[in-house]
């Protein structure tokens, strides 16, 4: 067997799923590494749902990895016949002055990204279920929606593979090394070479970039599919838009329709932290509910019968919030990407297409420079 690629993808989830299909897709022999077999429960990339939007509270260098990747997601569903995307249109709600709210309607005007500002008595009207308190109002972007995360990891790989990626499944990456001017990847199974190593591993980032010391923790997030008392159909992707609630400062609430198993929603931030995935608690508990309830029955009263189904999956988070994108200082064959922080998922096969580029070309379309490792302090570039 020949054991030597054009690129090595180590993790197969949002970013590495994207990066291998992109790879493949223009001519390139990849190999794909996962610890797991992908798409599965123990990292960042699975329960059922996830936010797509333009509207950006988080900052304007996103916007060009947010038009793409709705570009690149329709492309993807037409190559593959899968659903991925389905616009709901979405609620930005809070105070006056709070970043989500304000933020996501600075961004929509200076992009020009098709929105209406919503009072409270409008948004009730529009959406019976939502009840806003008193004070706070609500951007409405129409484009916005959620994705299929599963069924995107599946489309991705399905793809990569059917352009002739090799796609190997339960077998970590347990160590890397430069040879010549690529790189030697070893596993429990064999020994792989490549000209280009892409590390898309999460939170097991620093696993595989121990030299980098990069400032990443781990931030166990709950997630809680909850039965609405009726009627029901308020909350049906029809009636029910995704939705991110600033309901105090610093304080986030999300949520989506009923897909079939309860409305989801989740605090977003807020949860323990820990060094590692592996350190991560699993299990959710009766105080978990009782703290995702309290806000949750301020804004969507109805949404209020037991608990269907729980989930934990977890933010790996830089400590400004923001995506880690860039080339290993020393290597410039190996790029790694934790598109993280908890609002990842909607650009990463924008992202898997920008590592496509940088690897085979050089460079991407894309400014990817405000993600870059040496913002954080600590990771210097050779001269």
């Amino acid at each position: 067997m020949d054991n030597t690629f054009d690129a090595i993808v180590i993790g197969l989830g949002a970013a590495g799923s994207a990066a291998a299909y992109h790879l493949s897709r223009r001519g390139a022999r990849v190999l794909g590494l996962d610890r797991f077999a992908p798409p599965h429960t123990w990292g960042s990339s699975h329960g059922q749902s996830r936010i797509i939007r333009r509207t950006y509270f988080e900052g304007d260098a996103y916007l060009p990895l947010l038009q793409r990747a709705y570009a690149l997601w329709r492309d993807l569903e037409e190559e593959t016949g899968a659903e991925l995307l389905h616009v709901t249109g979405g609620l930005m709600i809070g105070a006056e002055d709070s970043e989500v709210y304000d933020g996501s309607r600075q961004s929509a005007e200076r992009f020009g990204i098709d929105h209406e500002v919503l009072s409270a008595e409008a948004v009730q009207r529009r959406f019976p279920a939502f009840n806003l308190p008193e004070g706070h109002h609500a951007l409405w972007e129409p484009g916005a929606g959620l994705l299929r995360p599963e069924t995107c990891v599946r489309a991705h790989l399905g793809a990569a593979r059917y352009r002739g990626a090799n796609l190997h499944f339960e077998e970590p990456a347990t160590a890397w090394q430069p040879e010549g001017e690529g790189v030697r990847v070893t596993t429990a199974r064999g020994t792989y070479r490549a000209a280009h190593l892409m590390v898309c591993a999460g939170g097991w980032t620093n696993d595989l970039l121990p030299a980098l010391s990069l400032p990443l923790e781990i931030e166990r997030q709950v997630n809680v599919w909850i039965a609405p008392r009726p009627p029901a159909a308020h909350f049906t992707p029809e009636r029910c838009p995704i939705y991110i609630w600033e309901y105090a400062p610093d304080r986030v609430l999300y949520g989506f329709p009923d897909l079939g198993e309860g409305a989801k929603a989740g605090l977003h931030h807020g949860g323990d932290r820990t060094s590692h995935p592996d350190a991560l608690r699993r299990e959710v508990t009766e105080d978990d509910l009782a703290a995702l309830r309290a806000p949750l029955r301020r804004l969507l009263p109805t949404l209020a019968g037991p608990a269907r189904r729980t989930a934990i999956c977890f933010y790996t988070l830089t400590p400004d919030a923001h995506y880690l994108i860039d080339r290993h200082p020393a290597h410039r064959c190996v790029l790694f990407a934790s598109p993280c922080s908890g609002h990842g998922f909607k650009a990463s096969c924008a992202i898997g297409e920008a590592l496509a580029e940088k690897a085979l070309d050089g460079a991407s379309g894309l400014d990817l420079s405000p993600f870059c490792a040496t913002r954080l302090g600590g990771v210097k570039r050779d001269a």
